[in-house]
């Protein structure tokens, strides 16, 4: 099968390569808690272990299709261009477009709406995550949050939120982490660990404005949830449209619009037992779409039916002709940061 394809890299520039990289996605690396990792290293080694032909690199190829993560970029001051023997696909996170990429990947499925040549891929799961206990049966004692201080709204964050779950016979135990982007060794390695949780809330932010954006945290993931999913505990969740979109059921998950909904809901899951075991049966049955193995099924697809024919396309076409394509993605670029930046100022006048 190699023999049929073009190389194909995944390519992490030399200030972020690290000599300790493991050899195994489902390692509890406190790495794969970085975008630039989770999207590049992380697949590189599930398609890898797949028997799918790619390669890791630490330098930028001269003909092939190499994959980066948006920013990695950064280390090519965003000026990076390929030749005419190379299709640059970036691995888009929730950052801007790359005006040189002829290929995005996105990770919420709304995205691909408004970025243009851009692809959906369901963001990996947790490496090597831990399920909850089922000894603990159905109580509803611990509630959990993962992830970073700043994509957890401020009043879960206030010492009042545990005296509200006093009164319900709750306990807060997060693990958040407070890391850079480009540093993982203060990430919590407890982040895989779901084994004493019994429900995950996570919410952003609770004045949420159903109007604009009219997709809420389009750049997202739903992560959370698949994690949730595959952990066996049910989730509650703020309004984010990744969620929606992978919403089939009541029972995916319960979603709030406010602190009190949402001491309303750990109400209802620690008073009814049946809605309890319902949203952890319903999860059983949805983890089997976001498990590991379904995603890099999608990723080998992707790069078979689509990269792979855009790779040979590019390859085929005149200097000049990649030339415009290059003008004309710039062009689109630069026409969707100004209305990004409208949206932003709407978005701002509304939160006064």
């Amino acid at each position: 099968m190699a023999g049929q394809f073009p190389p194909i890299y995944f390519y992490i520039p030399q200030p972020y390569w690290q000599d300790n990289f493991p050899d195994r996605a489902d390692e509890n690396w406190q790495g794969f808690g970085l975008g630039i990792y989770a999207w590049t290293l992380q697949t590189y080694l599930r398609l890898k272990a797949d028997g799918f032909p790619c390669e890791l690199v630490q330098e930028f190829p001269d003909a092939g299709i190499v994959l980066i993560h948006r920013n990695a970029l950064r280390t090519h001051n965003d000026t990076l261009k390929p030749g005419r023997n190379v299709l640059l696909i970036c691995l888009k996170a929730e950052l801007r477009q790359y005006p040189y990429a002829q290929l995005h990947l996105v990770q919420n499925p709304l995205e691909t709406q408004i970025t243009t040549n851009s692809y959906y891929i369901p963001h990996w799961t947790q490496p090597g995550l831990i399920p909850r206990d089922p000894a603990r049966g159905d109580r509803v004692e611990t509630i959990a949050f993962f992830g970073h201080e700043m994509n957890l709204a401020p009043e879960l964050l206030h010492p009042s939120w545990q005296k509200h779950l006093d009164t319900l016979g709750l306990q807060w135990q997060p693990i958040i982490n407070r890391n850079h982007w480009s540093d993982y060794r203060h990430i919590d390695p407890r982040c895989h660990d779901y084994s004493q949780v019994d429900v995950i809330v996570a919410v952003r932010r609770f004045d949420h404005h159903p109007e604009i954006p009219r997709h809420p945290y389009l750049h997202k993931p739903a992560t959370k949830l698949y994690n949730a999913w595959l952990a066996g505990v049910p989730a509650v969740l703020g309004v984010e449209s990744a969620y929606q979109a992978e919403r089939i059921s009541p029972q995916d998950y319960l979603e709030v619009t406010s602190f009190e909904e949402t001491l309303s809901a750990l109400k209802r899951l620690k008073g009814d037992r049946r809605l309890y075991q319902a949203m952890v049966n319903q999860g059983k049955r949805r983890a089997a779409t976001i498990h590991p193995s379904a995603t890099t099924a999608k990723w080998r697809k992707f790069l078979t039916d689509i990269a792979i024919p855009a790779y040979y396309h590019w390859c085929n076409q005149s200097r000049f002709s990649q030339h415009l394509s290059f003008q004309r993605n710039a062009l689109i670029f630069n026409l969707e940061r100004v209305k990004q930046k409208i949206l932003n100022k709407v978005q701002m006048t509304n939160d006064q």
